[in-house]
């Protein structure tokens, strides 16, 4: 039923907020699934920082990837591998997903997770810093990506986002998250070098004559954010 705005007063935004919405959403539209959700709670129970993407936005991946027909995927920036998961679920058997994490404990619990998943094969995780990985993965990995999602470091994300465009083909479509930055994206002087990194994807993106980029604003448990969406021409 439609929300009538004349029988309740508006509601202001605050995290508290969000973060309901996030809740209803996800119990909503994303079915209880025994691997994610063992996944968040071993996540909830480590030292690692609670920066994965929500269930419903691991779904979006998801069907995002499965619109695509994606049989190539990379990801630059693992954690504890719950995108990861999301993302290879919607590979078809032959499929191949390569994932690469900076910290080695971090990797660890990501392929416990992986092979809980069932999706070790398919899926290839490479430690160690993204941007010396990166030209391995040109190297070992000619075929262009089909779907490459930027989710690590926020101030190399200008770097990142050029490796993304070597790897890519037309019709590849780049997804980069954390973009919003709690609206911090809108200071130019920040001395955050997350900040300045990002700005400078947005500047990359308004240059880039290869793209047609967009980017969606996110409000949920974690703030306010969002994520930049590059369609390769």
């Amino acid at each position: 039923m439609p929300h009538d705005s004349s029988s309740s007063p508006p509601l202001e935004p605050s995290l508290e907020l969000w973060t309901a919405v996030e809740k209803f959403l996800t119990n909503a539209l994303v079915a209880p699934d025994p691997v994610l959700d063992g996944v968040l709670a071993a996540h909830a129970k480590s030292d690692l920082p609670p920066i994965a993407v929500t269930p419903a936005q691991g779904k979006f991946l998801h069907l995002l990837a499965r619109i695509m027909g994606a049989k190539q995927i990379l990801e630059i920036g693992t954690l504890a591998g719950y995108s990861t998961i999301w993302l290879a679920r919607a590979l078809p058997p032959e499929g191949k997903l390569i994932t690469l994490e900076f910290k080695a404990e971090h990797a660890a619990i990501a392929r416990g997770n992986f092979q809980r998943a069932g999706l070790a094969k398919q899926i290839e995780l490479l430690e160690g810093p993204a941007l010396e990985s990166l030209p391995k993965v040109a190297a070992a990995h000619p075929a262009p990506f089909d779907l490459i999602f930027i989710d690590a470091d926020k101030n190399n994300n200008p770097r990142y986002f050029e490796w993304a465009l070597k790897l890519s083909r037309t019709g590849t479509v780049i997804l980069v998250d954390n973009v919003i930055r709690d609206g911090e994206i809108l200071d130019p002087d920040s001395k955050d070098p997350d900040i300045q990194g990002t700005r400078a994807l947005f500047e990359l993106l308004h240059n880039e004559p290869r793209v047609s980029a967009t980017a969606v604003p996110v409000a949920d448990s974690k703030g306010y954010d969002g994520f930049a969406l590059a369609l390769v021409l």
